[in-house]
């Protein structure tokens, strides 16, 4: 491959002149958009035509990278939705992510409001109390934010509890004595609320069995009175019957055979 010098330009201004160091031979190139982007270090620039056959990707401009990172996005997304090395992409968005840290720390001085106003503690004071309340390490936090569309700061925690991954969200607004902070999510009210002493997560208490209390003694069974026997019941009296009646006595009839001799009644004759 031969070297070429610049010579300068042509006469139109739209030309470059270069010539051969050894023999003096004297090429034209002429200025476009790829020579543009070769001469300001822009490989996916210069390599257009290559990487448009290879990957069709196309690049963002630095305002377009800033501002997509305030909105949120990581330096490897951004890399990834534009097709641009990670390093270029992480030379504009350093000063976006230094102001979203900026923003996040400011979010920790600030006052929690509650249903009565503005907190006295700070959100960082809040949390740090909560989250020691259940056990945790506040130092093993992670805070970030990024600027939403209406221009208003939303803040994110994040902390690990055994194997489970949390955030909680808040909105921060900037003011006077360090502006204040609202619960965003469910998980943000629980960390703010005054009363966190209680789990996140409440679990019913088991009652403790106290095994050193000595075991009831079983009571004795009272011997079996014997049932008493059954008394025969007195049987209803029976009507005593009636007396018949007597009815007139009817005269004696003599029989034949006192007739025939002559015997009256009563044994006279």
């Amino acid at each position: 491959m031969r070297e070429l010098t610049v010579v300068g330009l042509d006469v139109d201004g739209k030309r470059i002149i270069c010539e051969t160091t050894d023999s003096g031979e004297k090429f034209v190139l002429k200025v476009d958009d790829r020579l543009r982007a070769a001469a300001r270090g822009d490989i996916a620039g210069s390599n257009q035509t290559q990487i448009e056959v290879e990957v069709p990707k196309m690049t963002m401009r630095p305002k377009e990278i800033q501002a997509r990172i305030r909105a949120g996005a990581s330096v490897d997304q951004v890399a990834a939705m534009s097709g641009m090395d990670r390093e270029r992409v992480e030379r504009f968005a350093s000063p976006v992510l230094l102001e979203r840290a900026r923003a996040a720390e400011l979010a920790g001085a600030a006052h929690p409001v509650l249903s009565d106003g503005p907190s006295v503690l700070t959100l960082l004071e809040t949390v740090s109390a909560a989250l020691i309340k259940r056990g945790l390490n506040p130092d093993d936090t992670t805070w970030d934010a990024w600027r939403n569309e209406d221009g208003r700061w939303t803040v994110q925690l994040s902390w690990k509890a055994g194997r489970s991954d949390n955030v909680a969200h808040f909105r921060f607004t900037p003011g006077a004595h360090g502006g204040t902070v609202t619960a965003f999510d469910e998980a943000a009210s629980e960390l703010i609320d005054p009363n966190f002493a209680r789990p996140l997560r409440p679990v019913p208490t088991v009652a403790q069995l106290d095994f050193e209390e000595a075991a009831p003694q079983p009571q004795q069974a009272a011997p079996a009175q014997p049932e008493p026997a059954p008394q025969p019941q007195p049987r209803a009296e029976e009507p005593a019957p009636k007396p018949r009646r007597r009815g007139k006595p009817h005269p004696t009839v003599p029989a034949w055979e006192d007739v025939l001799l002559g015997v009256r009644s009563g044994g006279q004759r």
